[in-house]
C-alpha cells in the first residue's frame, strides 16, 4: 500500500469517518488507487465540509459487518474464569500421574529444535526413581550414650598410643605419656619425679632461637607443648600442678644477661633441688616421723600402694619392729598386690583382701595408715577410690587413721565432693574378658564409671604426717601458706 493511503487517513480522521468503515471500502476495492493533489498536501479540509468519494467506490456495496457477540456479566464472567482455571488445574493433575508408554512424538520439520544441555551425552538417560520410605534402607539404630551424666564434665578421650605425636615432642616425653596411660608410672609422687626428669631433659636439648632468650623462649614454645601432651595421656596431679608452676617461676627469675649455657645449667641445679628438698628430704622425714608411731604388736592396715607408706614400713621393720599388716586392694589396678608382694619379701607377715572384707578385718587392726594423692586446703583427703570407705570403717570401729602427705601435694583448692575434682580412666577397664560385663557397650541404659580419687572427710582423719611434722586437718591451709610462700615471693 502506497504512501498516499496514510495522507487519505489524515485528510479523513477530522472529517468524522470512522476508520473501522474506510478500512471495509479499501478491502472491497484493492487495485483502485486514490487521487491526491500534491499540491494541496499542505492545505487541511475543513470539518464542516464533506469529504468526496470517488464515484466508483460510492456506488459499491459496503460489506455488512456480523453483530457482536451479547456482552457478559461481572458474576457470568467470574464463573467463566473459574470453570477455566478448575479445568485446567484438573488437566495439570492427571498429566502427573500419567506416565507415556509410546514413544516419543516425532519432531516437525518446521518445529525448532530444543538447544541440548552442556555436557549431555546423546543418549537418553534413565531418571532416578525416589523409592518409598517403605522400600528405603533401615536407618541403623542411634548409638547410646555410655557417659555418666555426674561425671560428663571429667570424661574426656585419653590418648592410648603416640601415633599423630607433633613432631617437636621430645622423645622423652613420649615414652612418659605411654608409661602415664599403661599405669607403668601411676602414684602421685612417681608422676612428679618423672616430669621433672623430663623437664631437665627439654632443658638440656633446648637450643636457644637467634634474635630472643630463653626466657622469652622456652616456656610458650616448649614447656607448654610438652604439658599438653602430657594431659593428654592423663590429667595433671596436684603435685605436678605446683611443680610446674614453681618451674615457670624459676625460668621467668632467669637474666637476660646470662648465656644460654648458664641459664640452662641454673634451671638444671633448680629442679635437681627442688626433688632434694620437696620429695627426697620430705620422705625421708615423714618415714622417720612415722617410724616413731609403730609399735611392737602394731596390726597396721594399708590401702592400695602409697610409696612413702611403703617406706615407712619398711624402714620400720629394718629398725627391728614386730608388726602385722593387712594390705587391702581393691579393682581395677590392684596396687595392693605391688604393696604386699613387696613387704612380704622384706620379711614382714602381711596379709593381703580386697575392699569387700574390710569391715570383717577391721577389727583387729591398731593403726590405720593411709597415702595422698593431695591435701585440700578445707581439710579433706583427695586419694585412690576407695580410702573413704576404708577411713569411714575405721571410724565406725574407733581405729586412728594417720595420713602420711608431702607438703608438695597440699593445695588451696576446697573439695566438697568426688564429682567437682576427679580423673575419669576409662570404663573398659573395669571389665573382666569373659566376665559378666563383657559386651557392656551392648546393654541398654547399662553405665559403667571408673574414677580414680574419692574425697575423705576431715572428721576420719585423727593426724597428717607430713616433713615439717604431725599437724592436724584444720592446719592444711596454714601449713601449705607457710611452705609455698617462700617460692611465690
Amino acid at each position: 500500500m502506497s504512501h498516499k493511503f496514510w495522507h487519505i487517513v489524515r485528510d479523513l480522521a477530522p472529517a468524522g469517518l470512522a476508520l473501522k468503515k474506510f478500512l471495509s471500502l479499501i478491502n472491497c476495492h484493492p487495485s483502485s488507487s486514490v487521487e491526491y493533489n500534491t499540491t494541496q498536501h499542505n492545505k487541511m479540509p475543513s470539518t464542516d465540509q464533506p469529504v468526496p468519494v470517488p464515484a466508483a467506490q460510492a456506488e459499491s456495496p459496503v460489506p455488512i459487518q456480523q453483530s457482536e457477540a451479547p456482552k457478559l456479566t461481572g458474576a457470568e464472567l467470574k464463573k467463566q474464569k473459574q470453570a477455566e482455571k478448575a479445568a485446567r488445574r484438573a488437566q495439570a493433575v492427571q498429566g502427573k500421574h500419567v506416565i507415556p508408554t509410546g514413544p516419543p512424538p516425532a519432531i516437525q520439520k518446521g518445529e525448532p529444535k530444543q538447544q541440548k544441555r552442556r555436557g549431555s551425552t546423546s543418549g537418553s538417560r534413565d531418571l532416578p526413581i525416589r523409592q518409598s520410605e517403605s522400600n528405603a534402607a533401615p536407618k541403623p539404630p542411634p548409638v547410646e550414650d555410655k557417659t555418666v551424666e555426674f561425671f560428663r564434665h571429667l570424661s574426656k578421650p585419653h590418648r592410648k598410643t603416640i601415633a599423630g605425636t607433633p613432631k617437636d615432642i621430645h622423645p622423652a616425653a613420649q615414652i612418659l605419656g605411654m608409661q602415664f596411660s599403661t599405669y607403668v608410672i601411676c602414684g602421685s609422687t612417681a608422676r612428679l619425679l618423672a616430669t621433672l626428669e623430663v623437664f631437665k631433659e627439654l632443658v638440656q636439648s633446648y637450643v636457644v632461637p637467634p634474635r630472643t632468650t630463653l626466657k622469652l623462649h622456652f616456656t610458650t614454645h616448649v614447656l607448654n607443648p610438652h604439658i599438653g601432651y602430657l594431659i593428654s595421656f592423663r590429667p595433671l596431679s596436684i603435685s605436678m600442678g605446683n611443680a610446674i608452676s614453681w618451674f615457670k617461676r624459676e625460668i621467668s627469675k632467669v637474666s637476660i644477661d646470662l648465656s644460654d649455657v648458664e641459664a640452662k645449667k641454673r634451671l638444671c641445679d633448680a629442679i635437681d633441688l627442688y626433688i632434694r628438698e620437696r620429695v627426697t628430704f620430705a620422705d625421708h622425714a615423714i618415714a622417720k616421723t612415722t617410724t616413731e608411731k609403730i609399735r611392737d604388736g602394731d596390726v597396721i592396715l594399708t590401702y592400695a600402694k602409697s610409696s612413702i607408706v611403703q617406706r615407712s614400713l619398711l624402714q620400720a621393720h629394718a629398725g627391728g619392729k614386730k608388726f602385722r599388716v593387712i594390705a587391702v586392694d581393691s579393682r581395677p589396678l590392684h596396687e595392693g598386690k605391688n604393696l604386699a608382694e613387696t613387704l612380704a619379701n622384706a620379711g614382714i607377715e602381711v596379709k593381703y583382701c580386697l575392699i569387700n572384707g574390710l569391715s570383717h578385718n577391721i577389727q583387729d587392726v591398731t593403726k590405720v595408715l593411709l597415702g595422698a594423692h593431695a591435701m585440700m586446703s578445707n581439710g579433706r583427703l583427695l586419694s585412690r577410690i576407695g580410702t573413704a570407705l576404708v577411713a569411714m570403717e575405721a571410724k565406725a570401729a574407733e581405729k586412728p587413721v594417720i595420713v602420711l602427705c608431702e607438703t608438695v601435694k597440699f593445695t588451696e583448692r576446697v573439695a566438697l565432693d568426688s564429682i567437682v575434682l576427679n580423673e575419669i580412666a576409662p570404663a573398659d577397664e573395669l571389665v573382666i574378658p569373659g566376665g559378666a560385663l563383657e559386651g557392656w557397650r551392648d546393654v541398654k541404659k547399662l553405665q559403667l564409671c571408673n574414677p580414680m580419687y574419692d574425697v575423705t572427710p576431715a572428721e576420719y582423719i585423727q593426724m597428717i604426717v607430713t616433713e615439717s611434722g604431725c599437724v592436724p586437718p584444720t592446719s592444711v591451709p596454714v601449713l601449705h601458706r607457710l611452705v609455698n610462700e617462700p617460692e611465690i615471693q
